[in-house]
């Protein structure tokens, strides 16, 4: 590589940088921010540096619990897995520019489970409603039989 072409890449990336600072899309450990529209309450807190970041860490955590919760009901039958994953990912895709990437794939399966969902309504509410009760079901034995206290007991941590 020649010494014009290396400038001129380094030149490439300089302008980009500005472009996404001029874009309002900063740099930073939680990644680019999409755009907000003016005046809205997204730029309100956007506006304010003592704000700012901690907005950004707030819908972090909030679509984190919400791909957790998905994250743990994919040990249910059905689709109750897919809308809090959703749901997490539209939460990021509202702040960071990273989000919209996984988001649309996302949203692609959920309108899909939806549809097959529609097209099968008895077993799909059978299979949700039998997950649910299961479900519900392990939460009480857990906590009625303490099992959480046995167990750490079991492995001498109680």
């Amino acid at each position: 590589m020649d010494s014009a072409s290396g400038s001129h890449s380094g030149e490439g990336t300089r302008q980009q940088r500005h472009a996404d600072q001029a874009e309002g899309r900063h740099g930073d450990a939680l990644g680019g921010e999409t755009p907000a529209p003016p005046h809205s309450f997204r730029a309100r807190m956007r506006a304010k540096p003592a704000t700012r970041q901690a907005w950004r860490v707030g819908v972090f955590v909030a679509g984190l619990l919400c791909i957790a919760a998905g994250g743990v009901l994919v040990v249910l039958p059905g689709p109750l897995t897919i809308p809090p994953i959703v749901l997490g990912l539209w939460i990021w895709s509202t702040e960071f520019a990273w989000a919209h990437r996984f988001f649309a794939p996302a949203q692609k399966k959920g309108k899909a489970a939806w549809e097959h969902a529609k097209q099968h309504p008895v077993s799909s509410a059978l299979v949700t409603t039998g997950g649910l009760v299961v479900a519900g079901l392990v939460v009480w034995a857990v906590s009625r039989f303490h099992l959480f206290d046995r167990a750490k007991e079991l492995v001498g941590l109680g």
